[in-house]
């Protein structure tokens, strides 16, 4: 089969993988020497080479554990020594998001709880276009009867095994701290999440401070009837749910899913030409969620990268990344990705993406 990236590949192993495997037989590797690269190998032995304490944040989207596609990466959740690793390599007051499914995620967050991380929250992504997978009862009774119609399935017409699919979870946590919350911010930069950054805009009269009615004003976040003590001028404070503003989702919340931070399902020309990966995040939320919890400039790893979303919404967010995956098709869709990401944004800071903003 011709493969399009084949050539970005070949440069992608000549630089990374093979690359860092000669220089770990003196030690552990520099970070200097994975920033900003895709490197393809099994995500427990590239972070064993990598330094202690030296990423910023993990945001990631680990095999589900379900058998997706009757994809062999799939067969599994990431265990608690992934996790343990990916403790290792991050700072301490690192956070973590990992994705997970709705049938396993309790699996995933008790594995990275056992790894030593703390569970801090479990964020809830919200869509409309879902396909539900649900065995029809009564075709399966007639199969078994081999019979069109048998008398036995009339009754179980209508029937099925599961419901449609209209959310995601995904795990916030965080590495211990070292010591207080702002000790940890101001010697290790983390510990925190990007509040302000995160806010989603609103014309509606808010105001901030205790949970107690302050004269015409409602706090946290509430609507008010006439107008705001205090309105916040970025909007409101960030939520532990996310919609993709579909009709079904602004149906079960009218005329309040706009408190909420919203994004569509990665559209054909996001994916990007020659990507079938089953599973692309959209890039507006991989980006939010690169803003929520890393720090100006700091590095973003993803150690299942697959089409490499979150490394893309990281560098467009003007932080540094590192990205592993096993599969060799994926990396190549990766580099691709991220290549022409660069090429159509450029390398920018943190701080010059909050300008642009700005203007």
């Amino acid at each position: 089969m011709i493969n399009p990236f084949r050539d970005a590949m070949d440069y992608m192993e000549r630089q990374t993988y093979c690359g860092l495997r000669e220089r770990q037989a003196g030690g552990v590797n520099m970070l200097t020497d994975y920033l900003d690269k895709i490197i393809c190998g099994d995500c427990l032995d590239v972070m064993a080479s990598m330094p202690e304490s030296s990423v910023d944040s993990i945001v990631t989207d680990p095999p589900y554990g379900l058998s997706f596609m009757g994809k062999d990466w799939d067969h599994g959740v990431p265990g608690e020594a992934f996790w343990r690793e990916a403790l290792r390599v991050a700072k301490p007051g690192a956070h973590l998001l990992a994705f997970g499914g709705t049938r396993t995620h309790h699996r995933l967050m008790c594995a990275i709880e056992d790894a030593g991380w703390e569970i801090r929250d479990c964020l809830g992504w919200l869509y409309g276009s879902g396909f539900p997978k649900s065995l029809d009862v009564s075709k399966a009774i007639d199969k078994m009867a081999g019979a069109e119609r048998a008398h036995e399935a009339i009754q179980w017409q209508g029937w099925g095994t599961a419901l449609k699919p209209a959310w995601e979870p995904i795990v916030l946590a965080r590495k211990p701290l070292i010591g207080t919350v702002a000790q940890n911010v101001l010697e290790h930069g983390t510990g925190a999440l990007n509040i302000d950054g995160c806010r989603v805009g609103t014309e509606d009269k808010l105001s901030i401070g205790s949970n107690k009615h302050n004269g015409n004003a409602i706090n946290f976040g509430m609507k008010d009837n006439k107008e705001a003590q205090s309105q916040h001028p970025q909007g409101r404070f960030p939520a532990n749910l996310i919609h993709d503003g579909s009709d079904e989702v602004e149906a079960v919340f009218p005329k309040n899913a706009s408190r909420f931070f919203y994004c569509a399902k990665a559209s054909k020309s996001e994916r990007g030409e020659g990507n079938n990966h089953p599973t692309v995040k959209p890039l507006a939320l991989m980006r939010y969620l690169c803003r929520l919890v890393t720090p100006p400039d700091g590095v973003v790893l993803d150690p299942f990268c697959g089409s490499g979303s979150t490394l893309v919404g990281a560098l467009q967010e003007g932080f540094r990344y590192i990205g592993i995956e096993k599969d060799p098709d994926y990396v190549n869709i990766a580099y691709a990705r991220t290549k022409h990401a660069l090429k159509e944004w450029g390398r920018k800071s943190r701080q010059q993406v909050l300008q642009e903003v700005v203007s």
